[in-house]
């Protein structure tokens, strides 16, 4: 029998595939040393002094539009604080005692300023709210005023109509005594004579007259007390009503004077100051004099 070779396998068949490494695209992917160079990256001296010009300039020039303003004064200061501690901890920039100086003095009279609007805003807030607290007491008071003239004279109408009452009721009384008297018969044989008809008719008619003239007192007195009650509740009620419009103007007046932020012109006048001093430093540090403008 004779030898049959055998045909050989080849060295990579049934064996798994690998999974092939993704191709790194150029430019998508920096290594970490790159990462680490720019980190690493020198700012150089004109872009400190440049970051911190601008960084002092949009301070200046911040407004801050919702009251109380006093909340925003501690967080501006920081703020401010921030940018020249970022300046002078800047390798490119060499800070002189000059400079901490005026930046310290600059600090400290601009927080003294703001120190003062933030009592004067708050002495405004505190005049507001007592204001508005006297204004709900006018108010009250001219709702008790109401309450109290309308009881009065509910007073007065019962105590006019327990008093007219008896004398109506006589008055008709005396009216039905008249009218009797008057269609009596007079006559010799009528058990009453025409002279002593006319006696009876006199008085009845004197004593209904008396009576309409009592009434007429006691009705024109009443009248009087009402009239007197309200001349004295309308002038009472005047005053009330001047006093509470006297308080609405006083709380425009104060409110118009807190909705404008009036520490602007310290801080601002305090950014240039600083501005100033960094431009000054810039010169006095390097041999070419170089001024850094402000954005």
């Amino acid at each position: 029998m004779g030898f049959q070779s055998r045909a050989r396998t080849p060295r990579d068949f049934g064996r798994r595939p690998g999974k092939s490494k993704p191709q790194t695209k150029p430019g998508k992917r920096r290594t970490g040393a790159e990462h680490q160079l720019e980190e690493e990256r020198v700012v150089t001296r004109t872009e400190a002094a440049g970051r911190t010009l601008n960084g002092l300039g949009h301070l200046g020039s911040q407004r801050f539009a919702v009251a109380p303003f006093h909340e925003h004064y501690d967080r501006w200061l920081l703020s401010v604080r921030n940018v020249l501690s970022e300046f002078e901890a800047s390798s490119a920039v060499t800070v002189d005692d000059r400079f901490k100086e005026e930046c310290s003095r600059i600090l400290s009279d601009v927080e003294l300023a703001l120190n003062d609007k933030r009592v004067k805003e708050v002495s405004n807030h505190e005049a507001v709210r007592k204001v508005n607290r006297s204004l709900l007491d006018a108010r009250s008071l001219l709702a008790q005023t109401d309450r109290e003239y309308a009881a009065k004279m509910n007073e007065i109408a019962g105590k006019k109509e327990r008093s007219v009452k008896p004398v109506v009721t006589n008055l008709g009384k005396l009216r039905g005594e008249l009218n009797r008297i008057i269609h009596m018969r007079a006559g010799f044989l009528r058990g009453i004579s025409k002279k002593a008809k006319a006696e009876k008719t006199t008085e009845a008619s004197r004593k209904l007259d008396s009576t309409k003239e009592e009434l007429a007192r006691i009705e024109q007195s009443f009248v009087s007390e009402q009239k007197k009650l309200r001349s004295e509740y309308e002038r009472r009620r005047q005053q009330i009503l001047e006093q509470i419009a006297k308080y609405q103007r006083e709380i425009e007046s104060l409110d118009a004077g807190m909705q404008v932020d009036d520490s602007l012109d310290a801080r601002h006048a305090a950014c240039d100051e600083l501005v100033s001093a960094v431009n000054s430093l810039l010169q006095r540090t390097q041999s070419t004099p170089e001024t850094v403008s402000k954005s």
